[in-house]
């Protein structure tokens, strides 16, 4: 039984970091439910629950912050609330064309709706910028949280060989 929920756990952590790129997959809540499952099968012996804690607020805050980013970033461009709407849209359909789409989804959702809502070029490509580039420092800040839980664990395995 341990060794299922290790393997269920390390799929977990793995998983969960793609997902920290791919924004349909809850990449930092696996990640977490993955480092529980390996402190569960341990006994909560290596990881412990001052570390589960700790693993469960970086993963709220990269959760967060990843949400707020993209509507900060719009926000900061004077977007109106239909581009912010439009945005979570793109991203929404963006999700079932990969890549390309996500990147380009809130994007063009961003830019539609701001177009749609003041009907200036100009508005509604600052707004797509911004949205943008909220969108990427949302997931740089999904990858450093993923990082950090990863780091946390590896360093704990590490210390308990001594």
């Amino acid at each position: 039984m341990t060794a299922i929920l290790v393997a269920l756990g390390l799929i977990a952590l793995i998983v969960g970091l793609l997902g920290t790129i791919y924004p349909a997959i809850p990449g930092l809540g696996l990640m977490f439910g993955g480092a529980w499952l390996l402190a569960y099968a341990d006994g909560y012996h290596i990881i412990g629950t001052n570390t589960l804690i700790f693993l469960a607020v970086v993963t709220i805050l990269g959760t967060a912050t990843d949400y707020v980013a993209g509507m900060l970033g719009a926000k900061f461009t004077g977007a109106s609330k239909t581009a912010i709407w439009g945005a979570l849209i793109g991203g929404i359909i963006g999700a079932f064309f990969s890549l390309p789409g996500l990147l380009l989804g809130p994007l063009l959702g961003a830019g539609i709706g701001e177009f749609w809502a003041r009907k200036d070029l100009w508005s509604a490509g600052k707004v797509s910028i911004g949205t943008f580039i909220g969108f990427i420092i949302g997931v740089i800040a999904k990858v450093g949280c993923a990082l950090t839980i990863l780091m946390t664990l590896i360093v704990l395995g590490i210390i308990s060989l001594f």
